[in-house]
């Protein structure tokens, strides 16, 4: 009896870990999308993306932080240029773990605290990168190295988070491991173009739809 005794408390023991392990840390500031919206680079523009950020934190048990997609939009029909850089708060921004990806917009910027082993996604899970299958490393920005909004004489936005076919955008790599050993190939967030603005399109050059979250209030 007392080993039967002994053996329910070792598995109420191993799932409470279980349970403590799922929940994030408190200091949660920055993940990865579990998943896209399911239609590729239309998001419903910077305010989609930003609900969807809001609404799988608050899955997560992190609601309520002001979160918001590390994304950039270029100018037109009487709208300012965004940097996703300007848009995600002053830091500092932890992972599920809790350890520091970056105590501020130019660290994060500057230093490699965005890998394979800390860009997790709300749930704690790593996003598969081009060493697996299939691979996913493709993460939406639409920015340059520094985070402002990437420009150019073809689409960098997927017509700013509202397009599924036609169109392209700046990707980032979040396992910093590309084609090439170069320094495009190794960024976290403008690695390349992708190669259409549908799921197909983006599926095709290592991508799924995700996009970094950063809660902009982050105490």
């Amino acid at each position: 009896m007392n080993k039967i005794k002994a053996g329910v408390a070792v598995a109420n023991v191993l799932l409470a870990l279980g349970a403590q392990a799922a929940s994030p840390s408190p200091d949660m500031s920055f993940f990865v999308t579990s998943a896209g919206l399911g239609k590729g680079a239309d998001l419903g523009g910077l305010a989609g993306a930003d609900r969807h950020c809001q609404q799988l934190a608050a899955a997560a048990g992190a609601g309520k932080k002001q979160w918001r997609a590390y994304l950039s939009t270029t100018a037109g029909d009487g709208e300012k240029a965004v940097n996703a850089r300007d848009r995600i708060g002053k830091g500092p921004w932890y992972n599920f773990e809790g350890r520091l990806i970056a105590r501020n917009v130019d660290e994060l910027h500057t230093l490699n605290g965005i890998n394979r082993m800390t860009a997790l996604t709300e749930k704690g899970t790593k996003v598969n990168g081009r060493a697996d299958s299939p691979n996913m490393h493709d993460i939406l920005t639409g920015s340059t190295p520094d985070g402002k909004v990437a420009v150019g004489d073809k689409d960098t936005t997927c017509g700013n988070w509202t397009k599924s076919g036609d169109g392209s955008a700046i990707v980032g790599h979040h396992d910093r491991w590309g084609l090439r050993d170069d320094e495009p190939a190794r960024s976290w967030n403008a690695s390349h173009p992708s190669r259409g603005c549908s799921q197909d399109n983006l599926r095709a050059s290592g991508g799924a739809g995700m996009f970094y979250c950063f809660a902009a209030n982050t105490r």
